[in-house]
Parts: C-alpha cells; structure tokens; sequence
C-alpha cells in the first residue's frame, strides 16, 4: 500500500479485486446443473450453510468466525485457480505455495492490521487445527456433495469417481469437525454409487 493511499482506497481496492473471484469456475455445478458455480457463489453459499447449519457445529464454535472463513477462504483462487479435489495428479506443494503467494498480495491490498487480521483468519482455516477452522472445513467439504446429489453427480462423473474416492476426500474432514455432516449426506452418497 501506497504512503499517501488511505484506508478506504485501500479496501476499495482489495473490494475490487476479490470482485475477480465470480470469474473463477469451479469444478462444482449448481444445483440444477446448468452451469459451473464459480468460485464467489460457492463462498457466499458456504457462509450461508455456516448460517443455517449452526446447529451442526460442536460446542464452543463461533459461527461468526466460521462465516468470515468461508468468505474469504477462496480469495487465493483469483491467482492459483480452482484445484478439483477429484482431479488426480494435482501437485498439492505447489498449490499451497500458489495459494499463498496469492494470500500475502491479495489480503496484502488492505489496511496492515486488517490484511494481518484476514490472512490470520485464512491461515486458520487452512490448518483446520481450531474448532472453528474444523467445522468450516467441514461446510467446504459438504457444499459440494449436496450439490452433487442434486444435480446427478454432474461433477462426480468427468472425473470418474466412485465411492470409495468420495469417501476418502469427504468423510475425514466432515467427521473431525462436524459428524453429523457426514452422517447424513454419507448413505446419500453411498445410495448414488450402488456401493
């Protein structure tokens, strides 16, 4: 930043460029499979299943903390793109290190305390080791499945997935931070596969 911008024409810069996020395509399809989510619908539905999904947190969750997560969680996909938690071969040091090197510019628009405070917030979520960062992972990891089931697996079958796959992606981080998740959407998924 700038000596002579101030604080607002900071964060209005910062607001411009996390404007860039509705251009990132995920993987995922919407719900009525007519066309990819991208990455800011998926931020903003995240932060509403943290809403009214509350009730599914363990004892102690900020549910405040666990919306500003999944606002700016994928913030780091207008530089490093979406990586496809089912496309094989991906080089996951190499995405962490893209990712953070977009976490140090784009958090890096604002305000010093504030771009320390979000990418504070963002590094939490990544090591998923707090209460809050576990359930919040746990939305992430859910999102996608409940939009699977409704759509007919439209992002399941390119990269032709099974069970088995699903499951090893999936239940892990549901289960540390949010059982019921994956008690739920679980025998969905089974049921869909045949398995």
């Amino acid at each position: 930043m700038g000596t002579n911008m101030s604080a607002l024409d900071a964060q209005i810069a910062f607001l411009t460029e996390a404007c860039k996020l509705r251009g990132i395509e995920r993987a995922s399809r919407l719900a009525d499979n007519s066309r990819q989510e991208n990455s800011a619908e998926h931020s903003w539905h995240l932060a509403l299943f943290a809403l009214v999904l509350e009730g599914e947190a363990p004892a102690g969750v900020n549910i405040n903390r666990v919306i500003r997560m999944a606002l700016i969680h994928d913030l780091v996909e207008i530089d490093a793109g979406d990586a496809p938690i089912f496309e094989a071969g991906l080089d996951q040091a190499a995405i962490e290190a893209a990712e953070s090197a977009a976490a140090d510019r784009i958090f890096g628009l604002l305000p010093e305390a504030q771009a320390q405070e979000l990418r504070a917030l963002w590094d939490e979520f990544e090591a998923a080791e707090t209460a809050d960062a576990r359930f919040a992972k746990a939305l992430d990891r859910f999102q996608p499945p409940v939009l699977n089931l409704a759509n007919g697996g439209a992002s399941w079958t390119p990269y032709n997935v099974d069970y088995a796959t699903v499951e090893s992606r999936l239940r892990p981080p549901m289960e540390c931070g949010a059982p019921g998740l994956w008690a739920w959407v679980g025998p969905k998924v089974r049921a869909f596969f045949g398995a």
